[in-house]
């Protein structure tokens, strides 16, 4: 099976540069003629949920993987070992409104999730695209011979977010996040139950089917002692056919919102960085 994951990688995005541009499939709903419109072309920009939702009746299928860290070298060859895989379906409800279903590997998770737009960004009017998101996590991990008071509410995470993105130009979107998540079960005593971060991520546009993307989320009240980190990611999307194909570095293994926020291990000074890959298909 890995071999497999490790060949589609390499042969993915050549095969599909051949394929019909990315924007006649994805961005289908016309939109008005002042409405500034694509400041992301992916759901994500990296870990951090971007302003993009699907349009009404769009069904969108993710695959996303990631592998461990490189720090072990050979041991687990550069993480080969250790990775896990995201399976996502997003939904476009309404011209506004998104549903999200996922199981990851990382916590044995699901989450369920909804993203809706508040403001559009116009060039008339407002100069930022304003996007609610709230999710609901289930820890299926937690096991209850090890931790045998464990009801099912411990398992639950919730996240709310309000994502603020400007489009500054055909190239450059750049987005804040701040963001509220509580987590009904923390391993460290010291740790808050209820969680504040602020997520910043951008996307830079190379070339018409290239860009270069970053996010980072600043925990605001970690505890002292935590041996969590705040997750830092750099990667690259390429725009072809009806696919995002997006290439990534983080510190981060988790891949849903509670997950990454607040589970992140990697150190990258100490070299913990994880190489991931996010496929994008919409039907």
């Amino acid at each position: 099976m890995l071999k497999k994951i490790t060949l589609l990688f390499c042969v993915f995005p050549f095969l599909m540069v051949a394929q019909d541009d990315l924007l006649s499939e994805i961005d289908s709903v016309a939109t008005p003629n002042n409405m500034v419109v694509s400041a992301f072309k992916s759901l994500k920009i990296v870990n951090l949920e971007s302003t993009k939702l699907a349009s009404k009746g769009d069904l969108y299928f993710v695959v996303s993987h990631r592998f461990g860290y490189f720090d072990k070298g050979f041991k687990d060859f550069f993480g080969l070992d250790e990775a896990n895989t995201r399976l996502q379906f997003v939904y476009g409800l309404t011209k506004g409104i998104s549903i999200h279903a996922s199981r990851s590997g990382f916590q044995k998770a699901y989450e369920f999730a909804a993203k809706y737009r508040l403001v559009s960004q116009n060039k008339s009017g407002s100069p930022f695209e304003i996007v609610g998101f709230n999710s609901l996590a289930i820890n299926t991990e937690l096991d209850k011979v090890l931790l045998p008071k464990i009801e099912f509410s411990d398992r639950l995470a919730y996240v709310n977010q309000i994502l603020i993105s400007r489009k500054f130009n055909d190239n450059l979107s750049l987005e804040m996040a701040p963001t509220y998540f509580h987590e009904n079960y923390v391993a460290n005593n010291s740790q808050e139950n209820s969680q504040f971060a602020l997520g910043l991520g951008g996307r830079y546009k190379l070339t018409k089917r290239w860009s270069f993307n970053m996010d980072y989320a600043a925990h605001l009240n970690r505890a002292s002692n935590s041996v969590f980190k705040n997750p830092l990611s750099i990667g690259f999307d390429l725009e072809t056919g009806g696919h995002v194909f997006q290439m990534h570095f983080t510190n981060s293994q988790a891949m849903h919102e509670s997950g990454y926020l607040g589970n992140t291990a990697g150190s990258w000074g100490d070299g913990q960085i994880a190489f991931g890959f996010n496929l994008v298909r919409v039907f």
